[in-house]
């Protein structure tokens, strides 16, 4: 997968082109969607439609005036560093507050995107116009922002929360998850095949420790930050990998009790201490129910457990 600085000025334009059309159908989507519940805020949607058109008209005319006719086929998922998008427009219900930060959220992508491009160009043409594209999506960023009914002097302080969860919560909690529920299989089948606490400590220990290095490596390795707004790649590895160890290493300590069947059921109060703990931070953070958080990790984490106890006891 090409990164953004292996990409040519054909290529660049190519990739706008598409980021705006993209963009352009969620915002028809969210649009739709709300439109019997929120029509004002759905006009807005629409009106920011109609200047992503225009976008992208620019951007095609001033491709077509360098490269002619054929634009080379190029996404956003084809290049490393975007982040990747759920898609909230498919769902059959959308919340006004989900809409708008997804919105804000690509907004601030794609002018991250045109200001990097800009810096990029050396035609002054191409690099006036990715100026003044960047400077139109930061616009719409605060579009979408005035809409969540925040005050103006809270702006500063929601963007700081915005990048307090892409940077931090976000890695923290696939690491948190990962080494919480992943763990669960070798530690547990551990203690029922050996019946031994510190032979199952030492399987968990090292079960925790190295999902940690994998899931900071993998996170780190994921994207380099400079389109999505995540932060340095290396910082969340870092708390990617510090939490998953913790969530592997916290349902591994009760097995420092000599009483295997003690430290297990010590154990399995822990991982659902932990379960709880990811699915609040989840409706915290993330915008999900409670009840929702709590199905996913609680089935995940009991198909993994009954894995682990099923080929102990095998």
């Amino acid at each position: 997968m090409p990164r953004f600085q292996d990409l040519n000025t054909a290529e660049i334009l190519a990739l706008a082109i598409s980021l705006e059309e993209e963009d352009a159908q969620i915002l028809t989507a969210f649009a739709d969607k709300l439109e019997a519940t929120y029509p004002q805020q759905a006009d807005e949607f629409r009106r920011m439609r109609v200047e992503e058109d225009g976008h992208r008209r620019r951007l095609f005319d001033l491709y077509t005036s360098q490269f002619g006719e054929q634009l080379p086929l190029i996404r956003r998922q084809d290049v490393k560093g975007f982040v990747s998008r759920k898609p909230i427009w498919l769902a059959k219900s959308l919340s006004l507050s989900a809409a708008k930060r997804e919105v804000e959220s690509m907004e601030i992508e794609t002018r991250r995107f045109y200001e990097a491009a800009a810096k990029r160009a050396t035609d002054a043409s191409i690099r006036k116009l990715l100026g003044d594209l960047a400077e139109e999506e930061r616009n719409h960023a605060g579009t979408a922002r005035r809409l969540s009914e925040l005050a103006v002097s809270d702006d500063e302080q929601a963007a700081g929360h915005r990048l307090f969860v892409l940077q931090v919560i976000q890695p923290g909690l696939v690491g948190l998850m990962d080494g919480s529920v992943s763990t669960l299989a070798p530690l547990f089948a551990a203690a029922f095949a050996t019946n031994d606490s510190w032979e199952t400590f030492l399987v968990g220990l090292a079960a925790s420790i190295g999902a940690g290095i994998s899931m900071g490596f993998a996170e780190a390795a994921s994207d380099d930050g400079a389109l999505s707004g995540r932060g340095a790649p290396w910082i969340r590895g870092v708390i990617s990998g510090l939490m998953t160890a913790v969530g592997g290493i916290g349902h591994t300590l009760p097995y420092l009790i000599s009483e295997v069947k003690l430290a297990t059921t010590v154990a399995f109060a822990v991982v659902i201490v932990e379960l709880f703990v990811i699915a609040w931070v989840r409706k915290k953070y993330m915008d999900t129910s409670f009840g929702s958080a709590i199905l996913q990790v609680v089935v995940g984490g009991a198909l993994v457990f009954a894995a682990g106890v099923l080929i102990g006891n095998g």
